[in-house]
């Protein structure tokens, strides 16, 4: 028995002083990358939580309030699993007001409510592209006997408020898709492609070739040049989420004809009304009036469909894996939507906030202002985001989130992280990303059962994004290597 226990003490004494050799090796590389070429002026913030035993194992820096860029993503889409379920799906309502005579000529108007869906009309599934999705709805119409429509499109966004950009987006950012914002009528992901054929020299003036969805309103004025081959897209689009006219700047690749880039869509609900209508009138359904904007529900609506998106878990995990904006900003409107009745950044914000109180997370230096990230207001601590993810890893929808975050080495955004890590060690990360902005955050599992959550951010470097990548890859492997 004596032996046993020797055994026993030899090999937790032995343990633990490894692991107090891993960290003073963690907090060695730590003060080596603050001291780095770049980052000398930022502030690099590092925690690592043992969610076995609920302790903090390392942190420096990490009460520090920092900007978490897309990272800001885990606090939207685990509080929808919270609030919404895995099984949640966002629903767009199509309805009818008026008189259908025996002619088949309905004398009112069709309506389309949004749900918020972000999904609706996206070009990246087959189910979900605008022609599959009119087409759907048409058939729809015309099973009510309608032939011809003595009336228009009327739509509404009503469920969230009208302010789709947070005041404190850069300018630089809402024109292009990734700062498209939301509206409770979505359409194509809120953005659309613009063509480019460059010059035929370096410094020639590129030009626009076409837009999709064909049939688009936009004036643009393209100011885009020519660049060296394989510099690929760095246009950047200029205009308001009303506005009709954007503006290219920036240069597309030599070489490379049709080259495709993504803006934001002026008015997408706008947008599916009158793409709708249009594709009614070539299949066969004439509209005698243009589309337009409702506020309220008028009584009367007869149900034509209940179009549902695909289920939360799916939108969640395209979330996380590709860090989409525009499906981000639609939970966590939708979230506000769900608790008090319209969606806002205010009302999303506060049933984020709400869900930490309850869980009992001190939210001091935490601000979340936005659902994406791409706000810099947005405030957390490396600290709090570790207990954050430790109190999200005691929920029964765990396992949908953890499957949400990119596979070092597999999925997503970390597809080509941390090469030659050793087998059975796997690390779920989501990572963030703007100008003077690296973050990750997630799991490491171990084969030995040992379950971490980490955190690293670095915010104010001046040296490139890849440069600080490759810096926070080397934290990052370190952290993953402990046990």
């Amino acid at each position: 028995m004596k032996k046993i226990l020797f055994v026993i003490t030899f090999i937790t004494t032995t343990l633990l002083s490894l692991h107090a050799q891993q960290t003073a090796d963690l907090e060695k590389l730590v003060n080596q990358t603050r001291r780095e070429a770049g980052m000398q002026h930022g502030v690099l913030a590092v925690t690592v939580y043992n969610v076995n035993t609920n302790k903090v194992i390392y942190s420096q820096n990490g009460d520090l309030s920092v900007t978490p860029a897309s990272v800001a993503k885990l606090f939207t889409t685990g509080v929808g699993f919270a609030r919404l379920g895995k099984d949640f799906r966002f629903t767009t309502k199509i309805a009818v007001r008026g008189d259908i005579d025996r002619d088949g000529v309905l004398h009112g108007n069709i309506y389309i409510t949004g749900g918020g869906d972000p999904l609706l009309g996206s070009y990246r599934y087959r189910q979900t592209t605008p022609d599959t999705l009119f087409e759907s709805w048409a058939t729809a119409i015309k099973k009510k006997g309608i032939r011809k429509i003595d009336g228009r499109v009327c739509y509404n966004n009503s469920i969230f408020d009208e302010q789709n950009l947070h005041d404190s987006w850069q300018w630089g950012d809402v024109g292009n898709y990734y700062g498209a914002g939301v509206n409770g009528l979505n359409f194509h992901e809120n953005m659309y492609f613009v063509y480019f054929n460059p010059g035929k020299k370096l410094g020639h003036p590129a030009s626009v070739v076409r837009t999709v969805p064909k049939n688009l309103d936009i004036h643009g004025t393209c100011e885009v040049t020519t660049a060296g081959e394989h510099t690929g897209d760095h246009v950047v689009i200029y205009g308001t989420p009303t506005s009709k006219e954007r503006l290219y700047r920036g240069t597309v690749p030599l070489g490379k004809k049709d080259f495709p880039v993504r803006g934001a869509l002026p008015n997408p609900a706008r947008t599916c009304a009158d793409l709708l209508a249009s594709y009614l009138r070539t299949h066969g359904i004439s509209i005698s009036s243009n589309s337009m904007q409702v506020y309220t529900t008028p009584d009367s609506l007869r149900q034509v469909v209940d179009y549902s998106s695909s289920s939360y878990y799916t939108i969640a995990q395209y979330t996380n894996l590709t860090s989409n904006n525009v499906y981000a900003e639609s939970i966590f409107k939708y979230l506000g939507y769900a608790k008090y009745g319209l969606g806002s950044f205010t009302n999303g914000s506060r049933v984020v906030m709400d869900w930490f109180k309850e869980k009992g997370l001190d939210v001091g230096g935490v601000s979340i202002v936005d659902g994406s990230g791409l706000s810099r207001l947005n405030r957390t601590t490396t600290d709090f985001l570790c207990r954050y993810l430790a109190a999200v890893s005691k929920e029964s929808y765990f396992d949908e989130f953890l499957q949400s975050l990119a596979k070092v080495g597999e999925s997503g955004t970390a597809k080509n992280m941390l090469p030659g890590l050793p087998m059975g060690i796997t690390v779920r990360v989501k990572t963030g990303s703007m100008d003077g902005v690296k973050s990750y955050a997630g799991y490491v599992l171990t084969p030995h059962g040992q379950k971490l959550a980490f955190a690293i951010v670095s915010n104010g470097h001046d040296c490139s994004d890849k440069a600080v990548a490759e810096k926070l890859d080397k934290i990052l492997y370190k952290i993953a290597t402990m046990y």
